[in-house]
């Protein structure tokens, strides 16, 4: 085993997919995903995340464009383990690629990867990422045995699927929850003592986020959909910051 790394300061990620969600709706060209990533960077988010789904239902390679080239925030690429995908992340180098499962029909990411059972192919698309120096990152749930195959496959990342957590929480089965909860702190604390570093969202609110955001090893939380949700009632600025209060309030205890 690595000797573990000390995470240091909690990061937010913000998730800007439905900002264009909303602009696809209706065939426009607003609101701007560029726009919303610019106030989040001005409201303390620490890096800005953007799903490029194969059937580009939000984020288009257009937007990714303009990230990279108008933002001074780091960029992670959530992305499918395609071919098309990794030719994408090749041309546009961004800071970091989080490889997730992806299935047409589905409206949102469901689970984690299943990393034991493609890695060989994972290997095969995160290689040359990685050594172009984008950092990887594997979206997983919080199973020992899928961080095992993230090391082996050579991610520098996991981040751990909140979104079961999530679920229980807002279902009131408080065990399920509570045993779930306990899945991710473990996993954390596993994968932290490899020398992996920690990431975690889906479905995170600020209902949600202080448990996780305890968890010592969680060096960031992504989240997105709830703050883009929560916009419409506070504005995005003051979403982010009231998250980021609260992530800050639960690591210090």
């Amino acid at each position: 085993m690595n000797e573990s790394k000390s995470p240091g300061n909690l990061r937010l990620g913000v998730n800007i997919d439905h900002v264009a969600t909303v602009r696809n709706a209706r065939g426009s060209s607003y609101p701007d995903p560029l726009r919303a990533a610019l106030v989040a960077e001005s409201a303390g988010a620490d890096g800005i995340t953007a799903h490029l789904r194969e059937d580009r239902r939000h984020i288009s390679d257009g937007d990714i464009e303009k990230l990279m080239s108008e933002l001074s925030l780091q960029l992670n690429l959530e992305m499918a383990a395609t071919a098309e995908m990794q030719e994408i992340a090749l041309r546009f180098k961004p800071h970091a690629v989080c490889v997730v499962p992806e299935r047409r029909e589905e409206r949102t990411t469901e689970s984690g990867l299943d990393a034991i059972s493609h890695e060989e192919h994972l290997k095969e698309i995160t290689r040359p990422i990685s050594e172009q120096g984008s950092r990887v990152s594997l979206f997983i749930d919080a199973d020992p045995l899928q961080v095992d195959a993230a090391v082996r496959i050579g991610a520098a990342v996991v981040e751990f699927h909140t979104g079961a957590y999530c679920d229980y929480y807002f279902e009131k089965r408080r065990s399920e929850c509570e045993r779930e909860l306990n899945r991710i702190r473990e996993a954390a604390a596993y994968a932290n003592a490899l020398g992996l570093e920690v990431h975690a969202g889906h479905g995170l609110t600020f209902e949600t986020v202080a448990p996780i955001a305890k968890i010592p090893q969680v060096a960031e939380l992504n989240i997105g959909h709830f703050l883009i949700g929560e916009a419409i009632f506070l504005g995005l600025e003051s979403a982010i910051l009231n998250m980021k209060k609260l992530m800050v309030e639960a690591r210090k205890k």
